[in-house]
């Protein structure tokens, strides 16, 4: 009887264990992609899913999405963002 529960702990210990990597892998394809997607304004205009540029400088660029809506992406340390959603928060100002 022992080696029945040692079997069943190894089981659930190798299905835990596929389940982390899994979360792990599934992780660094989501840091990735963000990366990708804020590194350049053509890369952050797709990700946002723009279908139409109605102006753009060196630092910022308004878009049509998909539903109509006008966007303004802007430029913030080298990376690109939708305007209103940077990574310093109110520090911003």
């Amino acid at each position: 009887m022992p080696t029945i529960k040692r079997n069943n702990v190894m089981v659930i210990v190798s299905w835990i264990a596929a389940l982390v990597v899994i979360i792990v892998v599934f992780a660094i394809w989501q840091v990735t992609l963000l990366n990708k997607a804020h590194s350049t304004f053509e890369n952050y205009y797709n990700f946002r899913g723009c279908t139409q540029l109605l102006d753009k400088t060196d630092v910022s660029g308004t878009c049509l999405t998909k539903s109509g809506e006008a966007i303004k992406i802007v430029k913030f340390n080298d990376k690109w963002y939708l305007d209103g959603d940077l990574p310093c928060g109110f520090l911003c100002f």
